[in-house]
């Protein structure tokens, strides 16, 4: 939801942009009234995970709409956002998408989603800032399906094994980087904690948690040039530098949340969505458990996202693709959601449901997390600076500059990229 972020920074180039805009010019537009015969809408997602709840949802809509067939396409996440761009370039993108933040206002600005304010949906129903996500220039075109939050999951056995407390409400970042020393073991080759370069799960959250920003809320200025997003960014740096986490290098190398999900590292931050694959992995199911973030300086927010169900405006099946991106964002498709412990719905009355599909787990921290949760940083061409950002911070991360200078230099790059957004 890299996420920057797994989960949510998609894989478009600059150059994106461009083309987006030839191909809505150049495209056809598709009918706006249903055909009335059989029809087969494409549904396009990214989690396999997720799979089985989008297939309940989608039975749920064809029993209630017997002419009409989803046809559901899982694409892995990292090729997910290449792919689309391909296919809405030329005019073959499936009749309903999921869409991330990020990536969402290119796609709305260059005429590929169909505004959904006819399709019933009603803004009361999800939270403020999720409908502010999907909306552009005064249109919603895209229905909230999920969100996310952010939490620590901790290895309870590793815990145990050394003598720590568990994490707890209210703990701070001393006692993070206090547990992840303890938690570290080199003759053993054990970690306390993954500080891998991630924004969403990671240093997005901390350097809210320092009073900073990534961006400013309308988008328009970089953040990067504060002392307290540089305070942010040190709490990761830090703990590589002390030895309580893997370096950077090792990090490439493996994968590190393999490295929790294999004992060899005692924390890690993940989103919401984690739980479902936590909880039915064999190997740490019975291991593990869910803390909220540790508060900085100014407290503990987490980065809050979600999905949100879009219907391609060029598809040849409009009024059904319409229906079903409002159906399966709609309260029936929450619930299932939700039971089924898939995501956290964003249709209002139906999260508490998703806290007890596992009840083994302290899931409430993330429905908490709204407290204080701050938005996810994005802009017009979100990816043109995330891909600064990215290539920055990773000589952060190995060491080959300092935090500050590198810092400095991100700044200055993302605000030129964002001053030409606005030209």
């Amino acid at each position: 939801m890299p996420r920057t972020s797994r989960r949510v920074l998609g894989a478009f180039a600059a150059s994106a942009v461009a083309v987006l805009a030839l191909s809505a010019c150049s495209s056809s537009a598709g009918g706006d009234a249903s055909s009335g015969g059989d029809v087969t809408l494409s549904y396009a997602i990214w989690d396999e995970n997720q799979k089985p709840a989008m297939e309940e949802i989608a039975a749920a809509f064809e029993k209630e709409n017997p002419n009409v067939t989803i046809d559901i396409q899982v694409t892995p996440y990292k090729e997910y956002f290449t792919k689309l761009q391909t296919a809405a370039t030329g005019g073959s993108a499936a009749d309903v998408f999921w869409m991330n933040g990020p990536n969402f206002q290119l796609y709305a600005a260059n005429g590929q989603l169909a505004p959904l304010d006819d399709a019933g949906v009603d803004a009361a129903d999800y939270p403020e800032g999720l409908i502010d996500l999907y909306t552009y220039d005064g249109k919603l075109y895209g229905a909230p399906k999920d969100f996310d939050t952010v939490a620590v999951w901790y290895n309870k056995e590793l815990f145990d094994a050394a003598g720590v407390a568990y994490p707890s409400a209210g703990w701070t970042w001393d006692d993070f980087t206090a547990a992840a020393a303890a938690l570290t073991d080199p003759a053993t080759g054990q970690y306390g904690v993954a500080a891998s370069q991630y924004g969403q799960e990671n240093f997005y959250d901390s350097i809210a948690q320092a009073g900073g920003e990534v961006i400013s809320a309308d988008g328009t200025k970089t953040g990067y040039d504060s002392p307290e997003a540089l305070e942010g960014i040190e709490l990761w740096t830090d703990l590589i530098a002390a030895g309580s986490s893997p370096t950077a290098q090792q990090m490439t190398d493996t994968n590190p949340e393999d490295m929790f999900l294999s004992g060899k590292v005692a924390m890690f931050q993940n989103g919401s969505w984690a739980a479902i694959a936590y909880g039915g992995n064999a190997d740490i199911a019975d291991k593990v458990d869910v803390a909220p973030l540790p508060a900085g300086p100014e407290g503990n927010q987490s980065v809050i996202h979600g999905v949100g169900n879009v219907a391609n405006a060029k598809s040849a099946h409009l009024a059904e693709a319409k229906a079903f991106a409002a159906f399966a964002s709609g309260e029936q498709a929450a619930k299932i959601q939700a039971e089924t412990g898939t995501v956290i719905p964003a249709f209002d009355g139906t999260q508490d449901a998703w806290v007890d599909a596992l009840p083994q787990y302290d899931l409430q921290v993330y429905i908490d997390a709204l407290d204080t949760a701050v938005p996810y940083p994005v802009s017009t061409n979100t990816s043109a600076w995330t891909s600064i950002e990215s290539e920055v911070l990773s000589q952060v991360w190995s060491g080959a500059v300092t935090p500050k200078a590198g810092l400095k230099d991100l700044a200055e790059k993302m605000q030129a990229a964002l001053d030409a957004e606005q030209k």
